[in-house]
């Protein structure tokens, strides 16, 4: 007779085997999503690498731009100088590039350019650093909006708009509030430059005194001193490498310009004896005569150009020097 043997029930070696399975499930479940981090990893490495690729390429072709722009000039405008003389070219006080005996001296498109950048700055950058301070600490947020709207649309008003306002109105209104023969003159050209930085300086500034921690103005507050006097010796100091730039982005602008200038400034190469007088500008030199230049003429209106060029890297190299000593 056959006996068949019971197999014994065992019931923590049943739940043994149950639990090894989660294990090696759990496992299984923990090398995938291993294996998916590591490939989203790699993938995220190698898109990160092509970003830094394309911005790398973007820098260098800024840079290239900013380079062959500077040799060509440099190319351009060295034969006139060879040809004329440094020292005639410009100390000369005399502009006759159409004579039947040409000469090209440009101190008085120099002289210009500088007085004129000044005065803009002595209106403009006063003008628009209060207005930047008032409306990011004192100005209500609907004044606020209102105003940046205002700053925003005279940033968008074409240069030859500017200049043709100021030629009939501005230009008008010299001429018979000072009794001068023209109102075309030195003075118009720094009233109007002043009016076209203001919406550089305005919005930069906005944006560096925004970005100054509120809690160094609460400490100074907290110390017991105004609220104008935190404004002034906190934050605008905390702000001052923002202001800086927006200065010299105002310079740029202003020195820069060449429509408005020249449909206001009368567009004659005299010396700035004063105010009233006609004048013109390196870049209104450039701009006028270009378009019919020939030979000698138009190499010395590339060296014009060179002369200005320099002279705006020479404006940024001298601030970017301040302000590293600043901080250092």
């Amino acid at each position: 007779m056959n006996t068949v043997e019971k197999q014994e029930y065992h019931p923590f070696e049943e739940n043994a085997k149950t639990f090894q399975n989660e294990i090696f499930a759990s496992k299984i479940e923990a090398i995938n999503l291993a294996r998916k981090k590591a490939s989203k990893s790699e993938w995220a490495k190698y898109t990160e690498k092509i970003i830094h690729i394309i911005f790398l390429l973007l820098g260098l072709i800024t840079v290239a731009c900013v380079l062959l722009i500077t040799v060509y000039l440099v190319i351009s405008g060295i034969p006139a100088i060879r040809e004329i003389g440094l020292v005639d070219f410009l100390f000369g006080k005399e502009w006759a590039s159409t004579a039947a005996e040409p000469k090209y001296g440009i101190l008085p498109f120099i002289l210009t350019s500088i007085y004129g950048t000044a005065g803009a700055i002595v209106i403009g950058v006063p003008v628009g650093f209060m207005s930047a301070v008032y409306l990011s600490k004192l100005a209500s947020p609907k004044v606020k909006s209102v105003m940046q709207s205002a700053v925003s649309l005279l940033a968008g008003i074409p240069s030859v708009v500017y200049g043709l306002v100021g030629m009939l109105v501005l230009v008008p209104g010299i001429r018979k509030l000072f009794h001068v023969p023209d109102g075309a003159s030195l003075l118009a050209a720094i009233i109007v430059l002043a009016i076209m930085i203001l919406p550089s300086i305005i919005k930069m500034s906005i944006t560096a005194l925004d970005a100054v921690p509120r809690e160094y103005e609460d400490a100074s507050l907290a110390l017991g001193a105004t609220p104008i006097e935190t404004y002034f010796k906190v934050s605008v100091p905390a702000a001052k490498s923002g202001i800086a730039a927006a200065v010299v982005l105002g310079v740029g602008r202003a020195i820069g310009e060449a429509m408005a200038v020249m449909m206001v400034a009368g567009n004659v190469p005299n010396m700035p004896d004063s105010l009233f007088q006609s004048v013109r500008f390196l870049t209104t030199a450039v701009s006028s005569e270009m378009s019919y230049s020939s030979g000698l003429q138009q190499q010395a209106l590339f060296s014009i150009a060179l002369v200005l060029f320099l002279f705006i890297m020479l404006i940024n190299a001298t601030l970017n020097f301040f302000l590293k000593r600043e901080k250092e």
